[in-house]
């Protein structure tokens, strides 16, 4: 079982023919079906279901998938070490932090790494970030979650040994313009908010996660999109929201929004990683640049 009969299997499945796998490939048709038939005979089974018209794989096939990504995976992994003179930081962040706080964690690393070749990779989706560390596409992500264990917010983990350190608070406002009938109040407690008319994102958004964590499950949810359009309902008199502080500084200053009084902990920028990926050469002093 060579690599380039499980590059060529690999590409099958992913192109759905073998025609697509060989342009990719940069092969013939010939040499790819070649490869795979030499991998069948080198294995004992079939791995593709040749009866129908696509490309199908047999039990055996979905077996060896997984492995085939995998070693695939790691030889790449291998050869970058190999024949990289520089340390390589593939850093993914979410888009609603990109610009607030990644630029500080991007100027430590610059100036405590100088060698370090870095990348920055946003995704408006946690899960995207997530699974890009789990299969080696990125070295670490910064994502926001609760103290605690990873995913403590209640989002989905992939099943990787991931690991995480905190870099810093991320502290929530919960917002109302001036005119809200809640906006006089002295005190709040979740139950006097019950009933009203709260500005949401998509569901496994940050602050929409953090929201229901505080307020629980008796507000109307309203959905929006992102935090510009969030803010600007909150100013409309449309709801309640809660939103980083960072994002809604100049409204309370300037008296377009008020802060209701319940404070809601904060989420903290999360550094994650795969622990099994430490020894990747120059990742170790990488994180501990952009921690220290």
């Amino acid at each position: 079982m060579e690599l380039r009969q499980l590059r060529a299997f690999e590409a099958v499945v992913t192109h759905r023919t073998v025609t697509a796998a060989a342009a990719a490939l940069g092969l013939a048709p010939s040499s790819v079906s070649e490869q795979i038939r030499t991998l069948e005979r080198g294995l004992d089974t079939e791995l593709f279901d040749r009866t129908r018209r696509a490309p199908t794989l047999t039990a055996a096939g979905e077996r060896l998938l997984p492995w085939a990504r995998r070693l695939l995976d790691q030889a790449e992994q291998a050869r970058r070490e190999v024949t990289t003179d520089r340390a390589r930081l593939r850093l993914g962040a979410l888009e609603t932090i990109a610009a607030t706080h990644v630029p500080a964690v991007l100027a430590r690393l610059a100036e405590r790494r100088p060698g370090l070749d870095i990348s920055l990779h946003t995704d408006s989706a946690r899960d995207g970030l997530l699974g890009g560390v789990a299969a080696g596409a990125l070295e670490a992500a910064l994502i926001l979650d609760t103290a605690g264990p990873l995913g403590g917010l209640g989002f989905y983990l992939p099943p990787a040994p991931l690991d995480h350190l905190d870099l810093q608070d991320v502290p929530l406002a919960l917002v109302a313009t001036p005119g809200h009938p809640l906006s006089g109040a002295t005190a709040l407690t979740p139950e006097d908010l019950r009933g009203q008319r709260f500005l949401v994102n998509a569901p496994a958004c940050c602050f929409r996660l953090a929201g229901e964590r505080l307020l629980g499950h008796d507000v109307e949810r309203v959905r929006t999109d992102g935090i510009a359009v969030t803010r600007a309902c909150a100013e409309q008199g449309l709801g309640i929201a809660l939103l980083p502080e960072s994002a809604v500084r100049e409204p309370l200053a300037s008296g377009t929004l008020v802060r209701l009084p319940l404070d809601p902990p904060p989420l903290h920028l999360r550094l994650v990683w795969r622990a099994d990926r430490e020894t990747t050469p120059g990742l170790r002093e990488a994180l501990h640049a952009v921690s220290a």
